[in-house]
C-alpha cells in the first residue's frame, strides 16, 4: 500500500472517531478543508509540515499516521 493512501485511511478513521468534520480538522491544523478531502482521497501528498500539524490535532506521533493498521 502506498504511503498517501496509508495516511488517507488513517486520517479519515481518527477524524472519524473523533467524531470530527473535515471543516473541525482544517479549524484544528490550519489548513483548508479542501486539502483535508485531498489527503483522505490521496490525491495529494502532504508535506512532513501538515503530516506533524494532522498528528497534534489528533495527539498522536507523525509515525502513527502513515503506519499500516496492523490486521
Amino acid at each position: 500500500m502506498d504511503l498517501k493512501d496509508v495516511l488517507a485511511t488513517n486520517v479519515r478513521l481518527l477524524r472519524q472517531a473523533m467524531e470530527m468534520t473535515q471543516e473541525e480538522l482544517a479549524e484544528r491544523t490550519g489548513i483548508s478543508s479542501r486539502y483535508v478531502g485531498s489527503i483522505e482521497r490521496g490525491r495529494v501528498s502532504a508535506s512532513v509540515t501538515i503530516l506533524g500539524k494532522l498528528a497534534r490535532a489528533f495527539e498522536v506521533s507523525p509515525c502513527a499516521l502513515i503506519s499500516p493498521a496492523k490486521r
